[in-house]
């Protein structure tokens, strides 16, 4: 066995849309990573999406619709914010947690009463859903835990063992998953930050966002402390702290891969190096998934990243970066 990418022809959307009513997976396209599609109202097709990623069942999974329209049907209350939100941001990379509807699989939401809900900027995304006239679960296509996929050369990567068919909408134009703002109750509350801001919402809505408290653990995609992590072990450290790390690492005769974006940095200790742009978070956030990706199957022993800025323009690169070096820390 093994995956098939196709171009995204009207003919191969047309048969990507019929494996989905036949109750099979499909590697999608979106503006943020490649996703795992899935019938949202199929729970044999559900399961299968679970049982590729190895996914908890408890871990809920994002409903991706082709309009606004489309997404209320998937909820019992949709609340004026839901709308301001969508109106300003859809399609895009904003996920709205709304009260679920009666129909609604608990498989999609891991039983609980609320569902995460998303219409997808990416147009291949938009004509797959128009083709298959549903809705869709699509979480990141990829092993649970691991880095996301941005290309789909990536999605293939993952499941070289299956008979999966990708669509290939090329590289994701964000390159990180979305925005989850939690709108279910009366203070609306970022709950994954994402290529759209904290003070963005605040500025649109005219109110302050509610914090989540850090004895809360969230059940949203991508909230695990452990996610989105190379299979190669993956420490993050502080600029000042690298070149004495680098030489520990080379006097120990340890295979280390660097990304970082100093230019004091001395990257003769390294096996191999990637520089990222430290000036500008979105290209960062473009590139990082895919850097990571290519440093973990150099053969390396140690993946090390300079950690980044911490201005809120980094908080979506920040969270990925800490969930992915978590395990290793």
């Amino acid at each position: 066995m093994n995956p098939t990418i196709l171009s995204g022809t009207r003919s191969n959307i047309a048969l990507a849309a019929a494996a989905l009513r036949r109750g099979e997976i499909v590697g999608m396209p979106t503006e943020t990573v490649y996703g795992l599609a899935a019938d949202a109202g199929n729970a044999a097709a559900l399961a299968k999406v679970f049982a590729a990623k190895g996914r908890p069942a408890d871990h809920p999974l994002i409903v991706h619709v082709a309009d606004a329209a489309a997404a209320k049907t998937w909820a019992s209350v949709w609340p004026e914010t839901a709308q301001k939100l969508a109106d300003a941001f859809w399609p895009g990379p904003m996920t709205l947690i709304v009260q679920r509807a009666a129909h609604v699989l608990d498989a999609v939401t891991g039983g609980q009463p609320t569902v995460g809900i998303r219409v997808p900027a990416h147009p291949l995304a938009l004509a797959l859903l128009n083709a298959f006239d549903g809705a869709v679960a699509a979480p990141s296509a990829n092993k649970f835990g691991h880095v996301s996929p941005t290309t789909a050369a990536h999605v293939a990567a993952e499941f070289s063992d299956s008979n999966l068919l990708i669509l290939d909408g090329g590289a994701c134009d964000i390159g990180v998953e979305s925005t989850i703002i939690d709108v279910s109750s009366s203070r609306p509350r970022v709950l994954r930050p994402g290529r759209i801001r904290s003070d963005d919402i605040e500025q649109l809505l005219g109110v302050r966002l509610s914090s989540v408290e850090p004895t809360e653990a969230p059940r949203v995609s991508g909230s695990l402390d452990s996610h989105y992590a190379p299979r190669t072990k993956t420490l993050m450290l502080v600029t000042e702290a690298l070149n004495l790390f680098l030489d520990a690492a080379r006097d120990a005769g340890k295979r280390v891969g660097l990304i970082h974006y100093s230019s004091q940095l001395s990257t003769q200790r390294v096996k191999q190096r990637v520089t990222l742009d430290g000036n500008n978070a979105q290209q960062f956030e473009h590139d990082i998934y895919a850097k990571l990706r290519m440093l973990d199957d150099a053969a390396l022993d140690l993946i090390v990243i300079e950690a980044p800025p911490t201005d809120g323009h980094w908080d979506a690169v920040n969270d990925r970066l800490q969930r992915a070096t978590f395990s290793s820390s």
